[in-house]
């Protein structure tokens, strides 16, 4: 798999990315659609939802303002799939950026363990822990009895 990294970040409506692995000596297919949270797509967010099996709820360790809309999409989550549990990790993004931190580990851990969930941080620009974020999100799940 070949990685570019744009400094520059441009949100779209919908990029959608298929990866191969293996899980549990299982070859898995992971279909990402990054719907990039922006409330302009509210109405084809509840439509992307009701397709998804798992969820990867990303805030920007670096603007407080997006983590703070975390818990209204775990939230929005929960009520399109009427359930009370769904398969969901949150990731702290930009930890390479430290220096720009305004949202600490400690409330991302925080945030996860009110919300039942998996946390990890990443960086995208680095690729930090971003296979194993996946990873996380598909055999912690995978073992508790969801198919993903």
């Amino acid at each position: 798999m070949m990685v570019i990294f744009k400094n520059g970040y441009d949100p779209t409506i919908e990029d959608s990315y298929r990866k191969h692995l293996i899980i549990d000596d299982q070859p898995c297919i992971l279909e990402i659609l990054d719907t990039a949270g922006q409330e302009e797509y509210t109405a084809l967010r509840d439509q992307w939802i009701r397709e998804g099996e798992g969820f990867v709820l990303v805030y920007s360790i670096t603007a407080r303002s997006t983590f703070e809309r975390i818990e209204r999409f775990r939230s929005q989550i929960l009520r399109v799939k009427d359930t009370e549990t769904m398969p969901i990790i949150l990731v702290g993004n930009k930890a390479d950026k430290v220096h720009e931190r305004e949202v600490g580990k400690d409330e991302g851990l925080a945030c996860a363990r009110k919300m039942g969930c998996d946390f990890v941080e990443t960086s995208a620009k680095t690729r930090l822990n971003v296979e194993a974020a996946y990873f996380n999100l598909i055999s912690n799940h995978w073992n508790r009895g969801f198919k993903i």
